[in-house]
C-alpha cells in the first residue's frame, strides 16, 4: 500500500510538471480500446512466464500440483511485483509452502532462475531494437557483451569465483562489502546453476523474450491509440532499456526511473510530443505494472478461498501433493 502511494505521488509530480491540461487534451481522443489490448498483452506475457515457472517445477521434480492451482500460485507473486528487481516474487515459494508443504528453498531458486533469463531476454531486445536507429550498432555489440559475459558468470564456476575475488580487492566500502556477502553469492550461484546450465537456459529464454517482446508491442499498440506510429522495433527497444533500468535501481518497481526514461525516449527518440509521451507512459505502466498487481490480488484471494489456511499463524500443510 505504502508503494502504491508512492506511485501515485511519482505519477501526479510528472503529470503536473507536463501539464495536466494539455495531458487530458491528448486523451480525450485517445482509442481505449488500445489499452484493454495492452492489457491483453501483458496477461499473455504472464501466461509465457507461467511455462518457464512450469519448467523449472519439473526440473526440480516438483510434481502433482494441478495446472490451475500452479497458474494461481504463479500470479500470486505478482502482488510484490513492486519490490526493487521484483525479488518479491519469491513469494510463490512461501504459497507452495503454506498449500503444498514444499519448503521454501527448494523453490527460490526459480525466482533467480528467471529474473537471469528475464535479464538476458530483455538485452536481447535491445540488443535487436538498438539496429534500428544510428549508432545502434554499437548498442547491439554492447548487449551481445552483456548477455555473454553473464553467461559465462552464471555458467562458469572458475569465472564467477574469479570474479568475486577481485570484487574483494575494491578499495573501500565495496570491497568490504563483496568480501561479506561474496560467500553467500558463490552459494547462491552453484545451487543456480543447475537451473541455468546452458543447455537449460535456451527454452526459458526464448519465452522471456517473448513475453517481454509483448510488453513492448502493448506500448506501441497503446501510441497507435494516439495516432502515433514510430517502428515497432523502437518501442520495443525504449520499453526494454526502461524496464532493465528499473530493475537495476533499488527502488520498488523502479518507480520514477522506468517511468521517466519511457516518457524521454518516446518524446526525444520516438519524436513522440511531450504530452502524448506522457499519457501513453502512464497508460502503459497501468496496463504493465499495476495491472500485474491487481492480477496478483485476484489469484491470491482465489488461493486464499482454496485454502483457508493460508495465514500467518497456519502451519503449513503437507498434503502430499508433492514431495517436500
Amino acid at each position: 500500500m505504502v508503494v502504491m502511494l508512492l506511485g501515485i505521488a511519482v505519477y501526479g509530480v510528472i503529470i503536473l510538471s507536463r501539464g495536466l491540461t494539455q495531458i487530458s487534451v491528448s486523451l480525450q481522443t485517445y482509442a481505449w480500446w488500445t489499452f484493454a489490448a495492452a492489457c491483453g498483452l501483458a496477461f499473455t506475457n504472464y501466461l509465457l512466464r507461467f511455462l518457464k515457472w512450469e519448467y523449472y517445477l519439473a526440473h526440480l521434480d516438483v510434481r502433482g500440483i494441478p495446472k490451475g492451482e500452479s497458474l494461481l500460485t504463479f500470479l500470486s507473486g505478482f502482488v510484490l511485483t513492486v519490490t526493487p528487481g521484483k525479488v518479491g516474487e519469491v513469494f510463490k515459494s512461501v504459497i507452495l509452502q503454506q498449500t503444498r508443504g514444499i519448503p521454501i528453498a527448494r523453490t527460490a531458486p526459480i525466482v533467480v532462475a528467471e529474473r537471469v533469463t528475464d535479464l538476458i531476454g530483455v538485452i536481447v531486445i535491445i540488443t535487436v531494437g538498438s539496429i534500428s536507429f544510428p549508432g545502434g550498432a554499437l548498442w547491439a555489440t554492447l548487449g551481445a557483451i552483456v548477455v555473454g559475459v553473464l553467461l559465462m558468470v552464471v555458467a562458469s564456476t572458475k569465472v564467477s569465483d574469479g570474479l568475486l575475488r577481485a570484487l574483494t580487492l575494491l578499495p573501500g566500502p565495496l570491497g568490504r562489502l563483496a568480501a561479506r556477502i561474496g560467500p553467500k553469492i558463490a552459494v547462491a550461484l552453484h545451487g543456480l546453476r543447475g537451473l541455468t546450465a546452458p543447455s537449460k537456459l535456451i527454452w526459458p529464454t526464448i519465452l522471456s523474450i517473448g513475453a517481454w517482446g509483448l510488453e513492448g508491442l502493448g506500448l506501441w499498440v497503446i501510441l497507435g491509440g494516439f495516432s502515433v506510429r514510430p517502428p515497432l522495433s523502437l518501442t520495443a527497444f525504449f520499453y526494454a532499456t526502461a524496464t532493465l533500468a528499473g530493475a537495476l535501481v533499488p527502488l520498488p518497481g523502479g518507480l520514477g526511473v522506468t517511468d521517466k526514461l519511457l516518457e524521454e525516449q518516446m518524446a526525444h527518440l520516438g519524436g513522440v510530443p511531450s504530452a502524448t509521451a506522457t499519457a501513453a507512459m502512464l497508460l502503459i505502466r497501468f496496463a504493465t505494472l499495476w495491472f500485474a498487481v491487481a492480477v496478483g490480488f485476484v489469484a491470491l484471494g482465489a488461493l486464499r478461498l482454496r485454502y483457508p489456511q493460508m495465514n500467518a499463524d497456519a502451519a503449513p500443510p503437507n498434503d502430499g501433493g508433492a514431495k517436500p
